[in-house]
């Protein structure tokens, strides 16, 4: 599909100069971008790649000289990535589902699938069933009994939405997400060694046979408006309360989230984030690649996290955290600065142990 300059800066709400009925099918990088492609030079440190290429528009900085580049028109963004967010909005298609429901999908009669919606083959969707207008359902979902899932919604191959989970508006889910899985909880019929080693901290009475005795979950999930969840990503039901992921929070690709866990509003929860039973998270918490938050503690509203951290204490509202066990972010820098001073001071040290004149 074609797009006008003109039409594209009024979607982005930026301003645009030059030919602006000039029309592009899509967008690369300046040294690729083809005659009618738009190229995506936000700064000025992309500017030479223009001349390498052969787009004829761009999108610039602003107050970029967009004639000397030899250009027929430009868009000026203030702040690219935002830019970027419109401008692939407006330039993505989406999965090629045709509408209605296919011959190969299975429905179940009691089922109530809204108008507009497009459901691909070998979808299953249980009884008792709602979904909103305008879902969009590829092929190989499974949606269980009793789920609930609003208008608007993007389901992508492969993915499992459990029995009664509900689910708001503008939910998109990427191929492969498991929601509303058992959560994973046992217990034995005596005091486990785990229980022992959390009350002692590292010592046991004695090391005994034990066997696990599951805990079903009654609990199922409730998602709420706009929130996304990333490929192969579980979030497990609740024992009895339901699992809570909050609108606006999105979810990247492999991140777990255990049994009665509460996610605020807003979220951004990156790669293989793993969130233990019964946390509560705030809202607009960022956690960064691999943070793993411990059971049953709270992290408060604007917490972030940056790679690695492992939180196993409550964590204050506002706080930035790095490290493990997770410390303040400025304290962490300075305890690996004194980490590798360690080698000289230990060499210090062993020299003032030999005394004057000795050597080893």
């Amino acid at each position: 599909m074609r797009h006008r300059i003109k039409d594209i800066a009024q979607a982005l709400a930026a301003e645009a100069e030059g030919d602006l009925d000039l029309a592009v099918d899509g967008a690369a990088e300046p040294q690729a971008a083809g005659p009618g492609q738009l190229a995506l030079a936000m700064d000025p440190r992309y500017a030479e790649g223009i001349a390498r290429g052969q787009a004829q528009a761009a999108v610039l900085w602003p107050g970029a000289d967009w004639r000397a580049m030899g250009l027929k028109a430009a868009i000026f963004a203030p702040r690219g990535r935002l830019a970027m967010a419109g401008l692939t909005r407006l330039m993505d298609p989406g999965p090629d589902l045709a509408p209605g429901i296919h011959p190969m999908a299975v429905v179940d009669a009691g089922a109530e699938i809204g108008e507009g919606a497009a459901i691909g083959p070998f979808v299953t969707i249980g009884r008792g069933v709602r979904i909103g207008p305008d879902a969009r359902i590829a092929s190989h979902v499974s949606i269980a009994e009793g789920a609930r899932i609003g208008a608007g919604a993007l389901i992508l191959h492969g993915a499992r939405i459990g029995a009664r989970v509900t689910i708001g508006d503008r939910f998109i889910c990427q191929p492969g997400a498991v929601i509303g899985s058992d959560g994973f909880s046992f217990v034995t019929p005596e005091k486990s060694g785990v229980e022992e080693i959390r009350e002692t901290l590292g010592s046991r009475a004695e090391i005994r046979d034990q066997s696990w005795t599951r805990i079903h979950s009654l609990g199922a999930v409730t998602i709420g408006d706009d929130v996304e969840i990333g490929a192969n990503t579980c979030i497990d039901r609740g024992t009895i309360r339901d699992t809570v992921i909050g609108s606006g929070t999105k979810l990247d690709n492999l991140v777990h989230i255990g049994h009665n866990v509460q996610v605020g509003r807003d979220c951004l929860l990156c790669g293989q984030v793993g969130v233990a039973g019964s946390a509560r998270i705030g809202d607009r918490v960022v956690l960064a690649g691999q943070v793993g938050v411990n059971d049953n503690i709270f992290v408060g509203d604007d917490v972030i996290a940056g790679g690695g951290t492992k939180i196993f204490t409550n964590a204050p509202a506002g706080r930035v955290l790095l490290g493990y066990p997770a410390v303040k972010m400025e304290t962490h820098v300075e305890m690996q600065k004194a980490l590798r001073r360690l080698p000289r001071l230990a060499a210090r040290v062993a020299a003032m142990e030999r005394g004057p004149g000795r050597e080893d």
